[in-house]
């Protein structure tokens, strides 16, 4: 058997593992399978490539060189090196700006495919698939370059390094869809003209700046409190980006494995713009951005506080508690404590559960990561439309570092730009205890009605401190 059906073999064999990476992350219960074949799959696909280039590089098919093998061993080197230490020393709360980082890279790898596909051309039978090759340099550029900005923007976003506030250009909607019309124009012009001519390059890295320029556009035109969905956008442009580049080298692993990677994410925006009311096509766009006021100027009147001990009184004489975490949770490592409370509320024979909503936190899938790593029960972990017909029913609930995913607002005021944004119910419930530092706004910017409410009273200081002084207080 020689090295090319060797290694076709192998990228089957990977496929099916990614597929099955994706069918295990799927659900709590098999995500560590699912890590496990994602990881094995990746190194099945690296191996693979690596073989094949060696064979290559050494005379297989007279195709390389030497230095082929030296590239292509500093270039994993390196790419090894900073894998590591990225995530060595990345916290949790770090993790969604550290994927749009990564996702940034699949789209300057496009990007640079892209370019290398359009300098060294090969010599086709028929003029129509030399036409389809340009036309592959072209999208793949674009969809590339998109990624690029895009996911820069968002990493900028997250990691507070630019303000989450929308860029409201005016008219923004139509450069968005007038820039996908010059692409459109770009790309045709670029595909007829003249192979390797002076044209053909002006035409080209024109196309370029135009998707770099609409990649920033899109994700500075959509505000903070919608990053969430922004993450999972980009990881569908960037596995779309990854499929480009697959048809550009011919690689059926890479064809498969971005389409898994772009429909997943696709299909995970769906089900987050559809928790969180938004238009999935207005997503897509970038159009989501609100121009409505944050409405924070708004007189509520006066918020109650509660101390720790009061706090611990209110749970020990609760028959059922509701705990629904956010992003502040994640900020304060608070999760092992409340893992802690949760099993001391629980030997008390007290019903305790969380509600967790779609986009808390800053990355689908956030808090639940939290809570597993905390040990936390994965059958008392609930999701938005599990818990919501029961705050009724509930006693107590903790809001530990969640803003907007526990805002009346987004039902109350059609002014809000949360407005319509299905959210934790938790003020129906008959006391509601907030954590937080400050009576600050959160990532959206948006004041929170929920602190004012007669049933509401603020635990102010660190999550991690106050879950631990509540342990303390609580009886015996």
């Amino acid at each position: 058997m020689d090295i090319v059906s060797i290694t076709t073999a192998a990228y089957i064999v990977a496929s099916l593992l990614f597929i099955l990476a994706l069918a295990g992350l799927s659900t709590h219960v098999s995500s560590r399978n699912g890590l496990a074949y994602g990881m094995v799959g990746m190194a099945v696909a690296l191996l693979a490539t690596v073989a094949l280039v060696i064979h290559d590089s050494t005379g297989g098919n007279g195709t390389g060189n030497g230095a082929s093998i030296v590239l292509m061993l500093v270039a994993i080197a390196i790419g090894a090196s900073i894998g590591l230490w990225r995530a060595k020393i990345v916290e949790m709360t770090g993790m969604p700006e550290l994927i749009a980082a990564l996702h940034s890279f699949v789209g300057l790898a496009a990007v640079l495919i892209g370019i290398n596909g359009h300098l060294d051309k090969e010599t086709y039978a028929l003029p129509s698939l030399a036409n389809i090759h340009e036309a592959e340099v072209a999208i793949g550029i674009f969809i590339g370059a998109v990624t690029f900005t895009g996911s820069i923007v968002a990493n900028l976003k997250l990691s507070g390094k630019m303000k989450s506030d929308p860029l409201m250009l005016p008219g923004k909607n139509f450069i968005n869809l007038g820039s996908l019309v010059v692409f459109a124009i770009l790309t045709v012009v670029y595909v007829a003209g003249s192979d390797r001519s002076t044209t053909q390059d002006i035409v080209l890295v024109l196309l370029t700046a135009l998707a770099l320029a609409l990649g920033w556009h899109l994700v500075a035109s959509i505000g903070g409190g919608d990053m969430p969905v922004v993450v999972s956008m980009l990881n569908s442009y960037s596995g779309w980006a990854a499929a480009a580049s697959g048809f550009l080298l011919n690689n059926d692993l890479l064809i498969v494995t971005g389409a898994l990677v772009g429909s997943s994410g696709a299909y995970l925006s769906y089900i987050m713009c559809k928790a969180m009311n938004r238009s999935f096509i207005s997503v897509i766009a970038g159009g989501f951005g609100i121009a409505a006021p944050a409405g924070d100027a708004k007189d509520y009147g006066e918020h109650r506080e509660i101390q720790a001990e009061a706090a611990a009184d209110l749970l020990a004489n609760a028959s059922s508690v509701v705990i629904t975490p956010g992003y502040g949770m994640a900020v304060a490592q608070a999760q092992y404590p409340v893992a802690e409370l949760t099993s001391r509320l629980r030997a008390k024979g007290i019903d305790v559960r969380f509600g967790i909503h779609p986009v808390a936190g800053r990355l689908p899938g956030h808090m639940n990561v939290l809570l597993a790593e905390a040990k936390v029960p994965y059958d008392i972990v609930l999701e938005m439309d599990e818990i919501n017909e029961d705050f009724p029913s509930t006693d107590v609930v903790l809001v530990i570092g969640a803003n907007d995913t526990v805002n009346p607002a987004a039902l109350d005021e059609p002014g809000s730009p949360i407005a319509g944004m299905p959210v934790l119910e938790v003020w129906n419930a008959k006391d509601v205890i907030v954590f937080k530092r400050s009576m600050a706004t959160g990532y959206a910017g948006v004041q929170n009605p929920l602190f004012f409410k007669e049933n509401s009273q603020m635990l102010f200081g660190d999550a991690k401190d106050k879950v631990e002084e509540i342990i303390r207080h609580l009886p015996a």
